[in-house]
């Protein structure tokens, strides 16, 4: 099985139609249709490719003009079989949209960057007219990341995607199926925890099998009640050779598991997954994988793509992560964007440590908090079974709470967000408020962009006065709020870097520090800015900026088309010539 072939990699279904590609389009300038029914086809008077923005190349329009209303439509033909369920999925829609099939009004969502699944069996037929409505305004509430709230591009906020910029498909089950599941490893019993959820609490059996390399390693069974099925599985296997294959950055080893449910007309639903034995964990202000030190060389990864924003193929995220690699990272922090499936499968696959980032709002209010809630258990479920994902970062740099330090409210509402994350999903660590101003968290980090290494050194001299302080001049903000200063948590350097490079200078270009002239003096800085960020005795880690150059913004290791900007030897001589599995090797 490739699992590439399939919208979603981690829940695989045999029978599915995919729902990409060419739609009808309509840019509603005038936000023609405020009433909720779907616009004739006769007013569909553009074509785009699904799943760009309009906004970008790719799409087929690559239109400069604004607009927050958008419709698209498409037609498709399907075999309906009777006693069947139809599911139809969209991995990502910005921002919030009205959904009819065959002119009935089947669902509103709202939410730009988290999936969301309809049961559209009581109105799907063999011939279907699938219309879209959607609204997206930019709001500065509404969570937006790195998409510009202005007219333009700014310093590194970049082009808005408007939109279907996901994935589209529809899937067929039997009348009873699976709407999600947990497999929550336990490195420590060598054993498979599972807890799965159905549409209905009508009676029902769920039967899993678990198998590595094609072998059959364990087989299990639970019945439903009231719709949630709960099992755990001995998952060791004496031909490994310390009783489990473990998921590392070196070796990503990968469990198969097949998730069956039966009712009282026979098997219903067949979902084909995956999963990773691994554990994460903090002592001693280190991160532990498996329990051995792990030290992170990440880098900064804003996942926009040549000529299609925010939304990449299979191939890019490939490339990217090999690309990565080749360079000595060991993981990327997915920036201010929820990543596609098939990336996320990929970090897995490939052994390559991400993060889980919610999209920053830009004021703080009753609305943006709501926003965020709204997708927040959409976006921990679409993570918590990938073992590549090491952590979940609530807010960046006090963006959308930019009175932390001082607005009990907002440290209120940023601790709540932590521990509802923690009671959904306590296998990962949580950044609160990644750079500075941080509240209840589980790691503590900076972000500094000086490009002085003597600077860098005697700044982070001493642990106690970087936690107690304000290690960084470029901000002047203390890395804690008042009262949380006394965290034991690892301190990870989490954005730094930034060195600013292309080989023919635009006026229009935007980078961090001063912009060296040639390649050599380039390589010169960031190799003296990683190694003694290396040095530094109490970091667990660091994250590089960044991965590729993006619209305006020149720091990437990569150019714009996503190739290389220096010889890859030589970033990865920079980059692992200290700090191996957490230990100084210099």
């Amino acid at each position: 099985m490739n699992r590439l072939d399939y919208p979603d990699p981690q829940k695989v279904r045999t029978n599915w139609l995919d729902l990409n590609g060419k739609w009808d389009f309509f840019l509603d300038k005038k936000n023609e249709s405020a009433s909720r029914e779907p616009l004739p086809l006769s007013v569909f008077n553009q074509q785009i490719v699904v799943p760009y923005s309009y906004t970008f190349k790719k799409s087929g329009l690559a239109i400069d003009d604004y607009c927050p209303v958008v419709w698209y439509h498409r037609s498709f033909k399907l075999d309906k079989q009777p006693g069947k369920h139809y599911l139809l999925h969209f991995e990502a829609v910005d921002y919030q949209c009205d959904i009819w099939l065959n002119d009935n009004l089947v669902f509103h969502h709202q939410g730009g960057h988290t999936p969301f699944a309809v049961d559209v069996t009581d109105w799907v037929e063999n011939d279907n007219d699938l219309t879209l409505k959607v609204i997206d305004n930019n709001d500065p509430t509404q969570p937006i990341g790195k998409q510009s709230w202005h007219d333009d591009n700014f310093l590194c906020w970049y082009t808005r995607t408007i939109g279907i910029w996901q994935s589209v498909w529809l899937e067929e089950t039997g009348a009873t199926y699976l709407t999600n599941f947990i497999l929550k490893p336990d490195i420590h019993n060598a054993a498979l925890n599972i807890d799965a959820y159905a549409n209905t609490n009508s009676s029902a059996n769920l039967s899993v099998t678990v198998s590595y390399k094609g072998r059959k390693i364990v087989e299990g069974s639970a019945s439903f009640k009231n719709g949630r099925a709960r099992l755990s599985m001995d998952v060791s296997d004496e031909k490994a050779a310390f009783r489990l294959y473990y998921w590392t950055v070196n070796d990503p080893q990968l469990y198969d598991v097949d998730l069956k449910v039966t009712d009282d007309h026979g098997e219903s639903d067949t979902v084909s997954s995956y999963f990773g034995m691994r554990n994460i964990e903090t002592a001693n202000r280190k991160i532990y994988l498996n329990r051995e030190e792990l030290y992170l060389k990440l880098v900064l990864n804003q996942g926009y793509y040549p000529d299609a924003g925010l939304t990449g193929t299979a191939a890019d995220f490939k490339g990217d992560i090999q690309k990565m690699q080749a360079m000595g990272f060991n993981g990327n922090r997915i920036h201010e964007k929820v990543e596609s499936n098939k990336m996320l499968y990929l970090c897995d696959k490939l052994g390559f440590i991400c993060t889980a980032e919610i999209p920053s709002t830009f004021e703080f209010s009753q609305k943006s908090t709501q926003n965020i809630d709204t997708e927040l258990n959409a976006l921990v479920q679409k993570h918590i079974n990938h073992p590549a994902v090491l952590a979940y970062v609530i807010m960046n740099e006090s963006w959308g709470v930019n009175e932390i330090a001082n607005n009990a409210a907002e440290q209120t509402y940023v601790d709540s967000v932590y521990y509802r994350i923690k009671a959904m999903d306590d296998t990962r660590l949580i950044s609160s408020n990644d750079g500075w101003e941080q509240v209840k968290t589980d790691l503590c980090t900076a972000h500094d962009y000086d490009t002085n290494t003597e600077v860098i050194k005697k700044r982070y001299a001493d642990l106690r006065t970087v936690t107690n302080g304000s290690p960084s001049l470029s901000n002047g903000r203390r890395l804690f709020c008042k009262g949380y200063e006394g965290q034991q948590v690892p301190f990870l350097l989490s954005e730094f870097g930034g060195v600013a490079y292309e080989k023919e200078h635009r006026s229009d270009s935007w980078g961090y520090g001063d912009r060296l002239a040639s390649k050599e003096d380039v390589l010169k800085t960031m190799s003296a800015l990683i190694k003694q960020v290396m040095a530094i005795d109490f970091c667990c880690g660091f994250c590089y900026t960044q991965t590729s150059d993006v619209e305006q913004e020149v720091n990437g290791l990569l150019d714009h088309n996503h190739d290389y900007k220096f010889d890859p030897k030589e970033i990865r001589a920079i980059v692992t010539s200290n700090r191996q599995y957490g230990l100084q090797v210099n």
